[in-house]
């Protein structure tokens, strides 16, 4: 069966810091049910063989009015980043989808350990969303990286989300690249996990943050099905 796809109107333009920007958008034709985590291909008019396609994570749990809210920030000469800063309200996009198996799993009563560099913590922001409006009271633990100060996304709803539910605790860090955030998350880590009963982690960044993080948990002794990824380059 062919995947649909369908034309969605541009609601809003936001940025969210000085390179992040946010787009909520409607579809047009059809309502997308989608759970938190999971992402949709945006059709774009652009490169050399176009569409070109991109893939971008959901920020907001589904609404019943099919607004969905999609976070991305400006990567030097991207073509799909360089296309969509370009969009206003009233524009016109091609998504399809969704897409992806990078969800929450089954509470077993174990904390939630949600690791996030820069718009990775896109989907996670989504998962929190849909954890507090059900009165999730599970303990989460979430350590937000940003490339500095200023482009930690969502900073101040994390902080206020830590203030208002003592089971959520939110530690943001600042790194300017992968290799020094994977060091220093490790640092935070290693009294987090060592010689404690296993936490559920959920990593979500560029391949150089994650893939050296889901090491690190495999040499601690967990099971690669264990540590949920997703990548977005």
């Amino acid at each position: 069966m062919a995947e649909l796809t369908q034309p969605a109107t541009v609601l809003s333009v936001t940025d969210l810091t000085p390179n992040v920007r946010q787009l909520v958008i409607l579809p047009k034709e059809q309502k997308l049910a989608y759970q938190p985590g999971q992402w949709v291909s945006l059709k774009l008019p652009v490169g050399v063989h176009p569409p070109l396609n991109r893939a971008y994570s959901l920020a907001a749990p589904a609404s019943p009015s099919g607004e969905m809210t999609l976070v991305f920030d400006r990567v030097p000469d991207g073509m799909g980043s360089g296309y969509l800063y370009q969009a206003k309200p009233g524009d016109e996009l091609f998504l399809s989808g969704p897409h992806g198996a990078f969800t929450l799993p089954q509470p077993n009563g174990k904390e939630l350990l949600l690791i996030g560099r820069y718009t990775g913590l896109v989907p996670l922001r989504c998962m929190l969303k849909a954890l507090y409006a059900h009165r999730d009271r599970s303990p989460i633990l979430l350590i937000a990286i940003g490339p500095a100060e200023g482009e930690l996304l969502y900073h101040e709803e994390f902080l206020s989300l830590a203030m208002t539910h003592p089971s959520f605790r939110y530690l943001p860090l600042v790194a300017t690249d992968d290799e020094a955030a994977v060091a220093l998350t490790v640092g935070m880590l290693r009294p987090l996990i060592d010689g404690k009963p296993h936490v559920l982690p959920l990593l979500c960044g560029r391949k150089g943050f994650v893939r050296p993080l889901r090491a690190y948990f495999m040499e601690a002794g967990y099971d690669r099905k264990e540590v949920k990824t997703e990548t977005y380059d």
